[in-house]
C-alpha cells in the first residue's frame, strides 16, 4: 500500500481505475512476499564465508521479468537470483512465484483479503493460500509474521496521514465481508472524497461493525482530526442509517444525497426482469435530468408507469423523495 490515492479519472481503452489500483497493488504484494522469502532464506548463509573470509551465497540480480496473468489482468514480476562464490551452487525458488507459473486464478479474490485478513485480523496464510494454493503452507511463521507486520505498518501510516483539502464531496458505502467479529457481521468503511480540483481520493478504509452509527462516527472524526475541518458541501450514500447518524452529529452542515446507484439497485429487486430495462431506463432520466424540474417531471412519469402494477418498486423510490435532490443544487 502506497501514500498515493489519487484516481486519475483519464483512464486508457479499457481499463478502469479500480482495476488498475488492485493491478498495481498485487504486483507490489507479490514483490513484498518473495522478497521477505528471500532475506528468510539468507539467514541461513549469515555464517558461510569463503576461503577469505568473503560471504559465500550473495544476492545475483533478478530473473528476466515476467507477467502473469490474474484475475485483474497481466502482473509483472521480477524474482531475484543468489549465487555462490565457492563451493555447491545455491539457488533461490520462490513458493509465491514458482519457475514457470503464468496464471494464477484465484488472486483476484486474494487481494482484497490480504490487506483485511492481514492488516485487520492477522490471517495472512489464509490469503497467501488463495494466490499460491497449498504450497503457501510452506512459508515459514516468521516469514509470514514479517509481512503482517510490515503491511500494517503501512496501513495504520495510511490511515493517519493528513487529509487536508477542500473536499467538495464525499462518498460513504460499507463493503461486506462475510467475516463474523464479536460483535457481529464485519465490514469495511470506504469514503471517497472529491477535492476542488475535481481529483478523487481515497479517503478512509476502516473495519467497523455493521455500519453502524458509532463505527461511522469514528471514521468521521479521524478524518476531522486528520484535517478534514471545513464540512463536505455533500455526502452520497445508500440507506444505512449510521452514516447519516453519524454525519450529523459531525458534519451537520453536509448537504444529503441518496447513492443513485444503490437506489437504482433496490427500485429493480421488486421488478421482474422482464421490465427491469425499461424501468431502469426510467429511473436514469431522473438522476440525469438538466435540472430539478426536468427531473420531478421524470419522477412522477415513472410513478404513474409503474405504480398500479409494481406498488413495492415504486414505494421504494418515492419513500426517499426528498433525499434524492441535493445533486441538483450543486
Amino acid at each position: 500500500m502506497t501514500n498515493n490515492t489519487v484516481i486519475d479519472s483519464g483512464t486508457a481503452e479499457g481499463i478502469d481505475p479500480l482495476t488498475e489500483l488492485l493491478r498495481s497493488g498485487a504486483s507490489q504484494l507479490i514483490t513484498e512476499a518473495v522478497q521477505s522469502e528471500l532475506d528468510e532464506l539468507m539467514t541461513h548463509y549469515d555464517d558461510q564465508k569463503t576461503t577469505d573470509g568473503r560471504q559465500r551465497v550473495v544476492r545475483s540480480g533478478h530473473h528476466p521479468e515476467r507477467e502473469i496473468m490474474t484475475g485483474v489482468g497481466k502482473v509483472s514480476v521480477e524474482v531475484p537470483k543468489i549465487r555462490s562464490r565457492e563451493g555447491p551452487p545455491e539457488s533461490f525458488q520462490s513458493l509465491v512465484v514458482p519457475p514457470y507459473i503464468r496464471r494464477t486464478a484465484t488472486l483476484d479474490a486474494a487481494i482484497p483479503w490480504l490487506y483485511l485478513k492481514g492488516v485487520s485480523s492477522g490471517q495472512m496464510l489464509s490469503a497467501l493460500e488463495a494466490i499460491v494454493g497449498p504450497e503457501a503452507k510452506g512459508l515459514s511463521a516468521n516469514v509470514v509474521g514479517r509481512l503482517k507486520r510490515q503491511w500494517e505498518a503501512e496501513y495504520k501510516q495510511w490511515c493517519t496521514r493528513a487529509v487536508s483539502d477542500e473536499w467538495v464531496y464525499i462518498w460513504a458505502d460499507g463493503i461486506y465481508s462475510g467475516l463474523r467479529g464479536d460483535d457481529g457481521r464485519l465490514c469495511c468503511l470506504v469514503i471517497i472524497g472529491v477535492n476542488s480540483r475535481g481529483q478523487k481520493h481515497f479517503l478512509a478504509i476502516e473495519d467497523g461493525v455493521r455500519e453502524s452509527k458509532q463505527s461511522w462516527r469514528e471514521v468521521l472524526l479521524s478524518l476531522k482530526q486528520r484535517g478534514l475541518g471545513q464540512p463536505p458541501k455533500l455526502a452520497i450514500g445508500d440507506g444505512a442509517l449510521g452514516f447519516w447518524a453519524a454525519l450529523e452529529e459531525v458534519y451537520p452542515e453536509t448537504g444529503v444525497q441518496r447513492c443513485w446507484m444503490h437506489k437504482t439497485g433496490n427500485v429493480l429487486n421488486y421488478l421482474l426482469k422482464s421490465v427491469q430495462e425499461k424501468a431502469k431506463q426510467g429511473l436514469h432520466d431522473i438522476w440525469m435530468a438538466e435540472d430539478r424540474v426536468d427531473a420531478e417531471k421524470a419522477f412522477d412519469d415513472f410513478e404513474e408507469r409503474f405504480g398500479v402494477r409494481h406498488p413495492k418498486a415504486v414505494e421504494c423510490l418515492s419513500k426517499d423523495r426528498d433525499s434524492l435532490w441535493a445533486v441538483f443544487v450543486y
